[in-house]
């Protein structure tokens, strides 16, 4: 027989996987804007953001100068980040158009290949990266997802998880410049 708190932890437990929705792939547009990442991320573009633990804590805030050149089938990102401790990092992502609305790409940290797909104004990138943390690196996954809010603004939710618990979200706002 079942005890009342082994009833409650599941219970809880329930509760908080069914508050933890993410996008899906599925979703219904909502604007009738097309999102290129080659031609959003060409040229330069500003970022801030900040990344928040599950339970809703701003643990971090930056800012992210990005330099993307695309040659056609190759988009490289070259992003300089500045947190709010006046820590700096660079990361140098390569990415490859392998169909029409399919990405993959590749960057320092990222365990094999990143996966990617542009459908309509979104864009969702997966990947496993060992990331940067004050105390070394950890191993984690990104469920990165992307709207074109305007022609020069791109918002993204990043779902950060390990072993398939989340973690937190990164939320940042990409501005054209």
């Amino acid at each position: 027989m079942k005890t009342i708190p082994t009833l409650l932890a599941a219970g809880m437990v329930m509760t908080l996987a069914a508050c933890s929705g993410t996008p899906g792939p599925n979703d219904a547009l909502l604007s009738d804007r097309e999102l290129n990442l080659e031609e959003f991320f060409a040229g330069r573009t500003v970022a801030y953001g900040q990344f928040q633990d599950r339970f809703g804590t701003v643990q971090r805030r930056f800012a992210v100068e990005i330099d993307g050149t695309w040659d056609g089938s190759m988009l490289r990102l070259v992003e300089d980040f500045t947190y709010d401790d006046g820590e700096t990092e660079q990361r140098i992502w390569t990415l490859r158009k392998t169909g029409a609305q399919t990405w993959e790409g590749s960057a320092p940290g990222v365990i094999g290949i990143a996966k990617g797909e542009e459908r309509g104004d979104t864009f969702n990138w997966r990947y496993r990266i060992d990331l940067p943390v004050r105390s070394g690196t950890m191993r984690v996954d990104f469920d990165d997802w992307m709207w074109l809010q305007t022609e020069d603004r791109l918002l993204n939710r990043a779902y950060v998880s390990r072993f398939g618990i989340r973690l937190g979200e990164a939320i940042i706002q990409f501005e054209k410049e």
